[in-house]
């Protein structure tokens, strides 16, 4: 197994339980190549899963359609309709050459479009196997972004919450446990207007931009130690062992927020950071690919920071950030030969080239799988948060999206957490829709 410096720096304790499976390939292409003089006749047509890098993909797609003179289409899907658009653009005759999946779950529905790259550059390019989806030998999708979330938040108003007479909690190192994350929250709430705050936490927006964040990222935490307790990775049959925790995390979101829990099912992504950037709010539920959105505004780099999302479990004080992917390459198998090879020669490209490089890293804030990229780290102020907790020695908590069973029961999780929150459901709902939707939406996948 390869392995990559930065990558055992960031993640591998995050990755080492991950076992993940893949998709069979039929079709053969000739090996891809870096070097400019043998890029081939083919065009690429790359369907982006990131709504917030679709300008710098097709920025990139442009500097090398003029460097090669091989035609790079770039289209992004909307946020929360990937699959759906997957599935339509993929019945077109003109199909992605490239596309993406969220891990096996996701995989498993393409397998038959999966091309096997194996032999391909950006494979030999990987740190880790860990980052890669595989059947037996063969290599069928490849993680091309590594990403951190938790609680981004603001030092200075942090800091000054802290300087008040009344304060509990009086510094960040306090800080590090469900409790003292409810002191802090409640007091920022009761003292918004001498801090100048309109909530301690941004709107938890359940629109379709921004629903991810609750019914995916934070309901990551309770699978999470879920799992570690039973020492699986995955299963079956969820038992909702952490869904009170789950719900008094939801709960101190939605009554110390910047609007009524009433108003957010209209509530977007854009509005929470849009909050949190002009200094409305001193947390912020997100990740690192959040920074390109809140940068250059009222909140300096410096006074930007990260915390674990903490829910009251066990040993949380030694808790580091949610760190994983998401987020994998594959190539379609049934594009034809020359538009495979082109496709290679492109991802090559970009994780080769100084110019690919300079964009992901740098315009789009990327820490990438590959070792190409060791002299390439993002200036992003949420990465090196996420580099100081792995140096004081702090668990991350991996991302087990790729193990919930469908987009169905996310959604079903979502809606049930906004009828919870509107005062139109209550909680047992959320708990159906967690652990019985969990058990129903696996059988109805293994029934397929």
């Amino acid at each position: 197994m390869k392995k990559g410096r930065l990558i055992a720096l960031l993640l591998t304790a995050a990755m080492a339980g991950t076992m993940l499976a893949g998709c069979g390939s039929s079709k053969e292409a000739e090996s891809d190549s870096s070097s400019a003089d043998k890029k081939s006749s083919g065009k690429v047509y790359y369907l982006n899963f990131k709504p917030e890098q679709a300008e710098d993909w097709v920025e990139l797609a442009e500097k090398y359609t003029k460097e090669t003179g091989v035609q790079v289409d770039v289209q992004t899907a909307a946020s929360g309709t990937y699959e759906s658009q997957l599935k339509s653009e993929m019945a077109k005759d003109e199909a992605p050459t490239l596309f993406q999946v969220n891990g096996p779950v996701g995989l498993a529905t393409w397998k038959d479009y999966c091309y096997d790259l194996s032999d391909s550059q950006i494979y030999k390019d990987i740190s880790s196997d860990d980052y890669v989806l595989k059947d037996g030998d063969e290599v069928k999708g490849i993680a091309y972004v590594v990403e951190t979330y938790g609680l981004i938040y603001n030092k200075a108003l942090l800091n000054k919450y802290f300087e008040l007479p009344d304060a509990e909690i009086t510094s960040v190192d306090e800080l590090n446990n469900f409790e003292a994350l409810k002191s802090v929250a409640e007091g920022i709430q009761k003292h918004k207007d001498e801090l100048g705050v309109q909530g301690a936490f941004t709107s938890s927006g359940m629109d379709s931009s921004s629903d991810w964040r609750f019914k995916t990222h934070l309901a990551n935490l309770p699978i999470y130690y879920e799992y570690k307790d039973r020492g699986i990775t995955s299963t079956d049959a969820i038992e909702g062992t952490y869904l009170e925790n789950y719900k008094n995390i939801w709960d101190l979101y939605i009554t110390n927020s910047t609007c009524e829990a009433s108003m957010i099912s209209s509530k977007t992504a854009e509005d929470a950071s849009s909050e949190f950037a002009l200094g409305e709010a001193v947390f912020y539920q997100n990740g690192t690919w959040a920074y390109n959105d809140i940068k250059d505004m009222e909140v300096a780099d410096e006074d930007m920071g990260m915390l674990p999302i903490y829910i009251g479990a066990s040993g949380e004080e030694n808790q580091g950030l949610c760190t994983g992917s998401e987020n994998y390459w594959c190539v379609n198998k049934n594009a034809s030969e020359e538009d495979i090879q082109a496709t290679l020669d492109f991802l090559a490209w970009v994780v080769e080239s100084d110019e690919g490089r300079d964009m992901v890293a740098n315009q789009m804030g990327f820490v990438t799988p590959f070792t190409t990229f060791e002299d390439y780290l993002p200036s992003n102020p949420l990465v090196q948060a996420n580099e100081e907790y792995n140096k004081a020695g702090k668990t991350p908590v991996s991302w087990n999206f790729t193990t919930m069973p469908s987009e169905n029961w996310k959604n079903n999780v979502g809606s049930a957490l906004l009828e919870y929150a509107q005062g139109t459901g209550k909680w047992d709902a959320v708990e159906n829709a967690f652990v019985d939707g969990w058990a129903t939406e696996y059988q109805a996948a293994n029934a397929d």
